[in-house]
């Protein structure tokens, strides 16, 4: 589970040292450094292992504490069916009342604030309360994550019960722990895999909050994570670092970062066969490339392969006015030159040695028809968020911007956003729900479609789309939603 991370941080690190800037693995202790603590207790944890999901990102806005140890806690907590248990947990670390809910289990939970988060919490608790040998209690914690544990639960229970009334624990007292138990629900972790977790997890912040670009790069670069390389490259604009386009005389196959820069990497380009991807690169290493002539003499690409370099931008720096017409014009002029497999030439003759630069008086390129272009092809425009591409639509729509929304607590708004991901869960009652993450050029927006909001516009929801959004404004220990009552797709 934790390869593609340590994917992610083995490649940050060596683009620090390409870029010149040294760093020492063997006296990095990231868990000690105040920034990153303080960037993990806010929730700014995008492309990091673990902790960058949005149930992850909100647990941390609301406990508010980023120091190992709590996070160790909280990579084990946050799993299905564990919510009360998550908001008892918050409660009690904001400093709400809290008592043993029996004597016997006296000291053993103090660590996680008498509330079972860890394997081992189970075996424990069996021990301390129901009279349980180390062999059963651990038998317990092992059958937590069976799939068929129904049957074998069951016995169990049965001796928890009788252990547990012995020793002068009552029904709901008992009724209470076994819950609490239920909530592992075969999720839980051992405190020692948390602990591993949690330790990838203040790397992979560390060097976020220090080295953004360069963990950025690493991250779109490893093609993973909760999120799309276009969510993690709005995240790479609003911490203020540029996205420059592919570009086949600057670009490498993985995505490249200097200074406050990410250059694109060819690997984002959907259409470009890994061949042709190859050939750029080793024709390139010979001289660069002079001109779209030359280009196309030495790589040959094929007709799929030329549209994506062409839509994508890998082709503008030939023609710095952006003119995909004419790119695509000289593309054809070439195709016709190219020699046909198996063609008898002469060994002196060089079939494609014409140049096709003579452009015909072609119209202007329609700039938003290059923008379509350019997102089909990369899935994220490099240079602006595809929200502002909406603003003069919705002038009049009475729209709050996402950074915004904390100024509107208990209120109704209306935001637009580009759906980014979601989950779909079930509510107490069994019904389904969702929760969904927006964003526009500002920030992003957790919000909650409840199962009626959610029954009314399922069918509209789609990703990788922008939407009008109306809810109502909430606030649960410091973490900023919007409970969604309406919404309409934007055309």
């Amino acid at each position: 589970m934790g390869n593609r991370s340590l994917g992610v941080i083995r490649d940050a690190i060596a683009n620090l040292r390409k870029n010149g800037i040294a760093f020492n693995e063997l006296r990095w202790e990231p868990e000690d450094d105040a920034l990153t603590q303080k960037a993990i207790a806010q929730g700014r944890t995008m492309g990091c292992f673990y902790i960058e999901s949005p149930a992850m990102r909100l647990l941390q806005q609301k406990t508010g504490v980023g120091d190992f140890e709590h996070l160790t806690i909280h990579s084990s907590i946050i799993r299905p069916a564990a919510n009360d248990v998550i908001q008892e947990y918050i409660r009690r670390l904001h400093g709400g009342a809290w008592e043993p809910i029996h004597p016997l289990m006296g000291d053993v939970l103090d660590e996680t604030l008498g509330l079972m988060v860890y394997q081992e919490d189970v075996s424990r608790v069996a021990v301390a309360l129901a009279g349980f040998s180390h062999a059963d209690a651990d038998g317990l914690r092992k059958i937590m994550s069976k799939k068929d544990r129904e049957h074998q639960l069951r016995d169990y229970l049965d001796r928890f019960i009788s252990g547990a009334s012995a020793r002068g624990v009552n029904g709901d007292q008992i009724e209470s722990i076994w819950r609490m138990i239920m909530s592992f629900n075969g999720y839980s972790f051992c405190k020692p895999h948390s602990a591993s977790y949690a330790r990838v997890s203040f790397q992979a912040a560390y060097l976020k909050t220090h080295f953004s670009a360069e963990f950025m790069a690493a991250v779109i670069s490893n093609q993973g994570g909760f999120y799309s390389a276009f969510a993690y490259v709005s995240e790479a604009r609003r911490m203020g670092i540029t996205i420059l386009p592919p570009d086949v005389n600057e670009s490498q196959i993985r995505w490249t970062d200097k200074d406050r820069l990410i250059r694109v990497g060819f690997l984002s380009i959907k259409g470009l066969s890994t061949n042709t991807m190859a050939k750029i690169i080793m024709e390139r290493e010979k001289t660069a490339f002079k001109n779209l002539t030359d280009f196309l003499n030495r790589v040959q690409p094929d007709e799929t392969d030329a549209r994506a370099l062409i839509h994508s931008g890998a082709l503008d720096g030939f023609y710095p006015g952006k003119h995909h017409a004419a790119l695509t014009w000289q593309f054809s002029a070439f195709q016709k030159t190219r020699p046909r497999k198996n063609a008898n030439l002469s060994l002196f003759e060089d079939p494609v040695s014409k140049s096709v630069s003579d452009i015909p008086d072609l119209p202007e390129d329609d700039p938003r028809e290059q923008l379509r272009h350019e997102f089909k092809t990369l899935g994220f425009l490099c240079g602006r968020h595809p929200m502002t591409l909406f603003d003069d639509q919705l002038k009049n729509q009475n729209i709050i911007k996402c950074k915004n929304i904390g100024q509107y607590l208990g209120r109704r708004i209306q935001i637009a956003g580009w759906l980014i991901t979601g989950k779909t869960v079930l509510s107490k009652k069994g019904d389904p729900m969702k929760f969904i993450t927006f964003e526009d050029d500002t920030s992003i927006v957790e919000t909650t479609f409840f199962p009626n909001a959610y029954h009314r516009f399922c069918n509209v929801l789609d990703y990788g789309r922008p939407y009008l959004i109306s809810g109502k404004v909430e606030e649960n220990w410091g973490a900023i939603t919007l409970t969604v009552n309406w919404v309409k797709a934007i055309n």
